[in-house]
C-alpha cells in the first residue's frame, strides 16, 4: 500500500492516484467528515472490494463525491428544490439522494434506482473528483461494525493492508457521517441527523420534511 501526504503531494503523486483509480483500485482518503473509500463508482470489481473491505451489507448503498452541480446533474435527475438546497449547504456535510441518470452498479443504488451524492468541503476531496472526471465513492473507511476513521492510523488500525493507496490529510476535526436526505421523497426525509441538523433543514423547507420512521 502507497502512502501519500496531502500538503506534499505533486502532480506525479496525483497522476499515480489517479491511474490506480482507472485500472479499478480503491483508496483511502481524508474528506470533510471521515476518511472515505474511493473507487470508481462504474467498475463493478471496484465496488465488489469496497464491500469485502468494509464487511458491509449489500443492502446498503454506497454515497458519490461530485465536484460540482454540474457533474451532479449528469449522473442523477435533481427536482427543482435540489438547486436552492444545494447553494444554501454545499459544499458542505450533505448527502442528497436523487433519482439516478445513469447505470450504476445494484452494489451502489443498494437496487434503488437513486444515487446519495455530496460535494464535500474538504479541498483535496473535491480537487481529486475533479482530477478523476466524474464521481468516486466515499463510503467510510472504516469496518462496517466500528466508528468510522478520522486519522491515517484509524484507516489502517481498522483495513490493514487492504487498499491500493492512502492518503494522509492528518486528524479530522469532527468524527462521524454526513447528512443524508432524500429528496426523491415527497415530503423530503431526513434519513440520517449529521452536522447539518433536522432544525437548519426544516427552516431551508419551511418545515415540510419529516424524518424517517424507524
Amino acid at each position: 500500500m502507497e502512502v501519500f501526504h496531502t500538503d506534499r503531494i505533486s502532480e506525479t503523486d496525483f497522476n499515480t492516484i489517479l491511474a490506480v483509480l482507472r485500472r479499478g483500485g480503491v483508496i483511502g482518503f481524508p474528506t470533510d467528515t471521515a476518511y472515505g473509500l474511493g473507487a470508481d463508482p462504474f467498475n463493478e470489481s471496484a465496488v465488489t472490494r469496497i464491500f469485502e473491505i468494509k464487511q458491509r451489507a449489500e443492502t446498503k448503498p454506497i454515497l458519490l463525491l461530485v465536484d460540482s452541480i454540474r457533474m451532479a446533474e449528469s449522473v442523477s435527475r435533481p427536482l427543482p428544490v435540489f438547486y436552492p438546497l444545494a447553494e444554501r449547504f454545499w459544499p458542505g456535510p450533505l448527502t442528497v439522494v436523487l433519482q439516478s441518470a445513469v447505470s450504476l452498479s445494484d452494489k451502489v443504488t443498494a437496487g434503488t434506482g437513486t444515487i446519495g451524492l455530496r460535494l464535500a468541503a474538504a479541498e483535496f476531496a473535491t480537487s481529486l473528483v475533479r482530477r478523476f472526471g466524474g464521481p468516486l465513492t466515499a463510503t467510510s473507511a472504516n469496518r462496517s461494525t466500528m466508528a468510522s476513521a478520522v486519522s491515517c492510523d484509524e484507516v489502517r488500525n481498522q483495513l490493514g493492508q487492504s487498499l491500493d493507496v492512502l492518503i494522509d490529510g492528518g486528524i479530522l476535526p469532527v468524527r462521524g457521517g454526513s447528512t443524508l436526505l432524500d429528496l426523491v421523497s415527497d415530503p423530503p426525509v431526513l434519513l440520517r441527523e449529521g452536522p447539518i441538523s433536522f432544525e437548519s433543514l426544516s427552516e431551508f423547507f419551511g418545515g415540510n420534511i419529516r424524518r424517517q420512521v424507524a
